[in-house]
């Protein structure tokens, strides 16, 4: 389902986005905002305010935090995506049929920052910059699906300034403001030979060259738009919090072209497949946190958090020129999701400290919808990581996850449009890697 960005402001943000990856979250969405918590697969994301990254996961846990403190982290992500023929795919009108793809999947890195001070014993600001959103799937050129999907790639980048006011000793209420950029691009081979025969029939096939006559089409396009959050952090004594976190969802309109390669000069006056300029309307959703977080004794903490995702805004992939007329839609119908985890951290000493989670997280794409560009399915984290404090100032957490998504299938009968129809299923998995940084002054 994607798009590219040329915004002003994107050299800037370029700077701080050094890549996106296929979201290892469900939908396109990317939990990994800090490094400290994967290794608890993000369970009391909204309760645990272990550092400056809470400015994502809820702005009021800024109030455990003193004086002045940095965050910066680094997510290696890697997907893994195969799509497997049941022999039932058929290739397009006039085309060869081509092979599976090979992995879709691929290395990602992703970067989110983070700064907190104190402006008086009540109240606190902080900044975060992180990617809340990525995906990239990149398939062989030559492969079945590919009139339907080649590549497919969103890259974001958000500016969150946030504000944390302590009512009382029990009660902290935070809020932020979300910029957030957004870029995508979306490539597929396009079927001139279909094109023709049902332009002109036979004979303008023949004039094109006869079967096997294609090309590709890119559509890129770019936007910024504004959204907001906020939170609260409930102390119920000194060792168990509850947190409550939502962030809004965010319209956007990308502007950007769509242009066609390889063209036959026998079609070159068709207006389907002429460069132009597009619009795409897209809404990334809104999300609503509720943590806990709870110290057992001095050695162990338990934390808990249940997500909800408002995917359901994602009913429909709708491309248009810039004349009205329609380039591409693909129905969606994507559902409302959750995501519930549970974590412990386990202390050893002052400087070292053992964390383990797991999570379950649907998928907001039903079996009936499913396409090339984003086979996704449920998934089940387990994850591993640690701590390492050097001095009192000082933090360094790395973290590892593996997620096991479920088995999916594909039935996108496309044949009628040229494009044929791909039937088969998919066996994804994602792979995480984190490490942070974090210094306190």
């Amino acid at each position: 389902m994607m798009f590219t960005i040329t915004s002003k402001c994107w050299p800037l943000a370029g700077t701080l986005l050094i890549a996106s990856g296929t979201a290892s979250a469900a939908g396109f969405a990317l939990i990994e905002q800090s490094g400290s918590g994967l290794g608890n697969a993000y369970a009391g994301g909204a309760a645990s305010a272990d550092d400056a990254a809470t400015i994502f996961f809820n702005p009021a846990g800024m109030s455990r935090l003193s004086d002045k403190q940095a965050v910066l982290a680094g997510h290696l992500i890697k997907p893994t995506v195969h799509f497997t023929d049941n022999g039932a795919s058929t290739a397009a009108t006039f085309q060869t049929a081509g092979g599976a793809g090979g992995d879709a999947g691929s290395w990602a890195l992703v970067p989110n920052a983070y700064f907190a001070m104190e402006l008086d014993p009540q109240t606190r600001i902080g900044l975060g910059i992180n990617v809340p959103f990525g995906l990239q799937t990149n398939y062989n050129d030559d492969w079945i699906g590919r009139f339907q999907a080649v590549k497919s790639k969103i890259e974001t980048i958000n500016l969150n300034p946030s504000v944390s006011y302590d009512i009382n000793k029990m009660v902290s209420l935070g809020a932020g403001l979300d910029y957030q950029f957004i870029k995508g691009e979306l490539t597929s081979a396009v079927n001139y030979s279909a094109a023709a025969f049902a332009a002109g029939g036979s004979a303008l096939m023949t004039a094109i060259g006869g079967a096997n006559q294609e090309g590709v089409s890119t559509i890129r396009g770019d936007d910024a738009a504004w959204g907001y959050n906020f939170g609260a952090l409930i102390n119920l004594d000194p060792k168990t919090r509850i947190g409550l976190a939502y962030r809004s969802k965010i319209k956007y309109t990308l502007n950007g072209t769509v242009s066609f390669d390889n063209v036959p000069t026998a079609m070159a006056a068709s207006p389907q497949l002429a460069n132009g300029d597009v619009t795409l309307p897209i809404s990334m959703p809104d999300s609503f946190s509720i943590s806990g977080f709870h110290q057992l004794n001095s050695q162990w903490d338990f934390m808990a958090d249940a997500t909800w995702t408002g995917w359901g805004v994602f009913k429909q992939l709708k491309i248009d020129r810039s004349n009205g007329s329609n380039v591409q839609t693909v129905n969606e119908n994507w559902a409302n999701t959750w995501r519930f985890s549970a974590g412990t951290n386990y202390h050893y000493n002052p400087k070292w400290s053992a964390r383990a989670g797991v999570a379950l997280d649907q998928a907001p794409v039903p079996d009936s919808h499913r396409t090339a560009r984003i086979p996704d399915n449920d998934r089940t984290w387990v994850a591993l990581g640690g701590q390492y404090k050097p001095s009192t100032n000082e933090a360094f957490d790395f973290g590892y996850a593996h997620l096991f998504i479920k088995e999916s299938t594909i039935a996108d009968m496309q044949a009628a449009s040229g494009k044929g129809n791909l039937v088969g299923s998919y066996a994804n998995s994602v792979d995480i890697l984190s490490v942070q940084y974090t210094r306190s002054f």
